[in-house]
C-alpha cells in the first residue's frame, strides 16, 4: 500500500493560518444579499402585454377590473377595457391579479 504520513509531519493547529487570515477564500463563504429587485414583476407584465391576455385586477376594496394590460411603469398600470373607459391604476391599490378564467372552480 501507499506510505503513511506520521502525524508529526502534519502542521499543528496553532501553526495553520486562521480562517480570517486566508485571503484567497475569505469571500467565498459569505453570501451576498439578494438583489433589491428581481424583475419578476416586469417579466410578468411584459408576458401578459405581449400575449394580450385578458386579466382580472382585484383592488384592495374588492372591486374587480377586467381588461388587458396596455403598459406599466414603476407606480401604475394602464388597463384597456372592452366596453368601458381605459383605466390607470396605481399599483398600491391592487390587491392581486390573475388571468381571466383561471379562478373557475369545477
Amino acid at each position: 500500500m501507499g506510505e503513511r504520513r506520521d502525524r508529526s509531519e502534519r502542521p499543528e493547529r496553532s501553526d495553520r493560518p486562521d480562517r480570517a487570515d486566508r485571503g484567497d477564500r475569505m469571500d467565498r463563504g459569505k453570501r451576498s444579499s439578494p438583489p433589491e429587485q428581481t424583475n419578476a414583476e416586469n417579466f410578468y407584465y411584459q408576458k401578459q402585454m405581449q400575449a394580450r391576455t385578458s386579466m382580472v385586477i382585484v383592488l384592495r376594496d374588492g372591486e374587480q377590473i377586467h381588461g388587458v394590460i396596455e403598459w406599466y411603469d414603476r407606480s401604475c398600470i394602464k388597463v384597456n377595457r372592452n366596453g368601458g373607459a381605459n383605466l390607470l391604476i396605481y399599483k398600491p391599490a391592487i390587491k392581486y391579479m390573475f388571468k381571466e378564467g383561471e379562478n373557475i372552480r369545477k
